[in-house]
C-alpha cells in the first residue's frame, strides 16, 4: 500500500484513523507537550533580543488562536489552537518574569541592549 500526501492528510485531518484507534487524546497530549516546550526558548530569545516591548504580539497571537479554535469544526485543530492561544497568553507573563530573572543574574544579559535597571545601579554608586 502506497501512501500519498492526500491519503496522509485524510488520515490525520479527517480523523478517521485517530478516532478508530482511540489515538486522538494521545495526539493532543503529545502536541500540547511540544507546543508548551517550544514556547520556553521563545520566551528566552524574545526577552534577550527585544525585552518586554513585544508582549502585545503574543496577545494578538492568543486572540487569533482563540478565534481560530472557535470557528473550526475539527476537534484536533480546535484543541491545538486552544493550547497555542493560551500558551501565547502565558508567554506574556513569562516574558516579564524572564526580565526579572535576567535582572537577578539567573539568565545572561544581552550586552547590546540597555536595561531599565542599568540606570538605577548607576544612581546608587
Amino acid at each position: 500500500m502506497r501512501l500519498s500526501p492526500d491519503t496522509l492528510f485524510s488520515i490525520f485531518f479527517e480523523m478517521e484513523f485517530l478516532e478508530e484507534y482511540h489515538l486522538l487524546g494521545l495526539v493532543i497530549g503529545v502536541s500540547t507537550f511540544l507546543i508548551i516546550g517550544l514556547f520556553h526558548p521563545i520566551v528566552v530569545k524574545v526577552e534577550y533580543y527585544w525585552g518586554t516591548r513585544y508582549w502585545w504580539v503574543f496577545l494578538l497571537l492568543g486572540i487569533l488562536g482563540v478565534a481560530g479554535s472557535l470557528i473550526t469544526d475539527n476537534v484536533l485543530f480546535a484543541a491545538l489552537l486552544g493550547v497555542f492561544s493560551f500558551s501565547s497568553f502565558w508567554t506574556i507573563k513569562e516574558i516579564f518574569e524572564q526580565e526579572e530573572r535576567v535582572r537577578k543574574g539567573w539568565f545572561p544579559k544581552n550586552p547590546n541592549r540597555v536595561y531599565s535597571w542599568d540606570n538605577e545601579s548607576n544612581k546608587t554608586e
